[in-house]
């Protein structure tokens, strides 16, 4: 799934170039990163899931409540990878790298992403580690656009795309469940500011009647 999901914030960051600037883009996930960071080497007693807002809320603050620019470098600075493989000319292929701190940075971030996220979440270090780009990209795209219709031709389109030009994607249940859950958020969120992520991740627990 996560060559999927990296079209999908390409295209995102085309389509929006005009409205965020690339400078704040990179230096917000940066900011990011180092929050997340920090907050593996703290001694609190968070779960992952309250974990997640306290970095939402943090970046949230870094860009003034800027909506759009907290989820769009949350995308980022959430990601498990830092570069994709794309089919190339006669069967060749070619690296290219996504926006991301230097590589010292992005290995202790993803060392401290939010892993477990749900009651399902594979009892490994990795674990969910892959979803929250999922959520809050898909957040992005229904807060920034405001139509679920919008956010759903994208992802079509560009799940289309991967099957052409992305080398080695995969697609899951969970990952659907995932974005929805994002778009619900983003869309939601547009009329009342004061809503966090887990008022949503966590309806993946009700998805499935786990209480």
């Amino acid at each position: 799934m996560k060559n999927y999901f990296a079209v999908l914030i390409i295209v995102s960051v085309i389509l929006t170039t005009p409205a965020l600037k690339a400078q704040s883009l990179y230096e917000g996930i940066n900011f990011a990163s180092e929050v997340i960071i920090s907050h593996n080497n703290s001694s609190n007693n968070l779960t992952d899931i309250q974990l997640v807002d306290t970095i939402y809320s943090k970046v949230l603050h870094y860009y003034g409540g800027n909506v759009s620019e907290t989820f769009l470098a949350l995308t980022f600075a959430c990601l498990p990878f830092n570069k994709i493989k794309v089919r190339f000319l006669l069967n060749s292929s070619i690296m290219i790298s996504l926006p991301s701190p230097a590589d010292s940075i992005f290995n202790k971030r993803l060392e401290s992403l939010p892993s477990k996220l749900f009651y399902d979440s594979p009892s490994t270090d990795f674990g969910d580690k892959d979803k929250l780009s999922h959520f809050f990209g898909n957040a992005f795209l229904a807060y920034h656009f405001g139509s679920f219709n919008l956010s759903d031709f994208i992802g079509i389109f560009v799940e289309n795309i991967e099957q052409e030009l992305i080398i080695e994607g995969d697609y899951s249940f969970k990952d659907i469940i995932v974005n929805g859950l994002g778009k619900i958020y983003g869309f939601n969120l547009r009329k009342n500011k004061s809503l966090m992520p887990s008022d949503f991740l966590n309806f993946y627990h009700f998805i499935f009647m786990r209480f």
